[in-house]
């Protein structure tokens, strides 16, 4: 297998510069070349299908699809009929004014792609064969298990083409600093996957806080109801052998047993499983890992807080403007190093900025939840997932995405009214955003230069929860300062045929 470093040498040699023609050169009539983007997807089984099916508007162009597993993921575009037929029925019943403009804009899209005959768009197993082989592709949307986000987005950086990458942007804090830094040596346009970002309800709640609404905000509470009843954790690694008769029926017995009882799996004939474990360690294949189920077990995933944190933590960290943790301490259920606990609690501690005071955020996931506040009257913590900031003069509370912001009590909100609209407001999906900064039209909303730097936040947490400690972090040298072992766990030994 060759090295990243030999493949896009070799790859590079052989690419054609590309010449981005401004559309008003060619003058009206004409498409030019930087109007129309020539996408890739790589791992287009789940969210890569969704991100690349919000794209479809827009003059952009889908024009290679990669994944490990083709049985998975062609089941997902094998349905795109059924899909349009599901979203033309489910239009009429649709009141909401903005969901109506969301449904119209998914039939738009399957009915354009459709039309064109998804079929006919090429089709690969190794993302280093497409970048090898297609040269026509301008920018890349990365939607792989978490362990292989950073790899393939230094590839596509490395050939100075754009990149979407899925939340989290990447595995471990090494990868996020990397990515950070390359990105900011490259002319292209970087953004990750959480779509909140870039809808109103987030920018307004942020304009709140910002515009002091709240006061000064000391308490951060965040929570998601993941993994519960989407993947499983807490849960043995597959692990068939003879079982004792003799062996108790404690807690170490029935996890033995449960252990075992999963039993050996071949690997699907449609499964590349190599590409798949990709830097990660050697494992043999189970059906309890993929398709899905990888994000519950520690080689390839981040947990639930990797899987929802840049969805809830995100408000806040850009609000306050949170910047690096000083301490981080996760407690949890048993953690077997393998499979991710049932439940966490994160426990940060974020220094003053200027005149921003400190600031503690507590994560609550696999159910957990804060103590409510008396002041949120008859209303109800939204059991899947939220965040609420507590100021010296009130709270912001929001729901997952950013959705539902408001201020409590009511009567502050009534007393507030709507906050200065200091950000701009995005009238595209989060996809659309980055394709249309990539043409040179706007920027895109969350770059790696700030995804990175969420992601090491969320990544920090799962750093303390595998050194079994409260660690107290220098961010500006990317150190654990108490633990010498849980600097280990900033970034892993890529396996044998892979690197960074």
């Amino acid at each position: 297998m060759i090295s990243r470093r030999d493949f896009v040498t070799t790859v590079a040699a052989t690419t054609a510069a590309v010449t981005i023609v401004p559309r008003h050169v060619l003058g009206r009539g004409y498409t030019a070349p930087s109007d129309r983007l020539n996408i890739a997807g790589i791992g287009v089984g789940g969210m890569g299908k969704v991100n690349l099916l919000n794209l479809v508007p827009g003059q952009n162009n889908i024009v290679a699809l990669c994944d490990v597993d083709w049985d998975y993921a062609g089941k997902a575009w094998g349905t795109l009929d059924a899909d349009l037929k599901r979203e033309e029925d489910r239009l009429p019943k649709v009141t909401d004014a903005a969901a109506r403009v969301n449904s119209l804009a998914r039939i738009d899209a399957l009915e354009t792609l459709l039309a064109r005959d998804p079929g006919t768009i090429k089709r690969y197993s190794d993302y280093r064969l497409m970048f090898e082989q297609q040269k026509d592709i301008d920018a890349v949307v990365v939607a792989t298990p978490d362990h292989l986000h950073a790899a393939i987005a230094m590839a596509a950086l490395d050939l100075d083409k754009h990149v979407y990458v899925q939340k989290p942007l990447c595995w471990s804090v090494d990868e996020a600093r990397k990515l950070a830094r390359k990105a900011r040596q490259t002319r292209v346009v970087t953004q990750m996957g959480n779509q909140g970002h870039s809808w109103d309800d987030g920018r307004k709640a942020v304009e709140w806080v910002q515009s002091g609404a709240i006061g000064e905000v000391r308490e951060v509470h965040v929570w998601s109801n993941r993994p519960l009843s989407y993947w499983p954790q807490g849960i043995p690694r597959p692990e068939p052998r003879r079982i004792s008769n003799d062996l108790r029926w404690n807690m170490p017995g029935v996890t033995a047993r449960l252990a075992n009882a999963m039993g050996i799996y071949s690997v699907p004939e449609t499964l590349n499983w190599d590409l798949f474990l990709g830097p990660a360690p050697q494992v043999d294949y189970h059906p309890v890992y993929h398709p899905f189920n990888w994000r519950g077990w520690a080689d390839w995933g981040c947990g639930a807080i990797g899987d929802m944190g840049a969805h809830l933590i995100d408000f806040a960290y850009w609000a306050l403007d949170l910047g690096y943790p000083t301490s981080v301490e996760t407690v949890s259920t048993p953690f077997d190093k393998s499979c991710f606990p049932t439940a966490t609690t994160t426990y940060y501690e974020f220094p003053a900025r200027g005149a921003l005071p400190p600031v503690k955020l507590i994560w609550y996931d696999g159910g957990l939840m804060p103590p409510t506040p008396p002041e949120i009257g008859k209303d109800a913590l939204n059991r899947e997932g939220g965040a609420m900031l507590v100021g010296s003069k009130g709270t912001l509370l929001h729901d997952n995405y950013g959705l539902r912001s408001r201020l409590l009590p009511a009567s502050l909100e009534k007393s507030t009214g709507e906050p200065p609209r200091t950000l701009a407001r995005i009238d595209t999906s989060h996809e659309v955003n980055w394709a249309n900064a990539c043409k040179g039209v706007g920027q895109a909303t969350t770059p790696f230069e700030y995804a990175a730097r969420l992601t090491e936040v969320m990544l920090l947490g799962v750093v303390a929860m595998k050194a079994g400690t409260k660690i107290h972090y220098d961010a500006a040298n990317m150190r654990i300062t108490n633990s010498r072992d849980a600097n280990d766990h900033l970034k892993r030994d890529y396996r044998r045929g892979w690197s960074l």
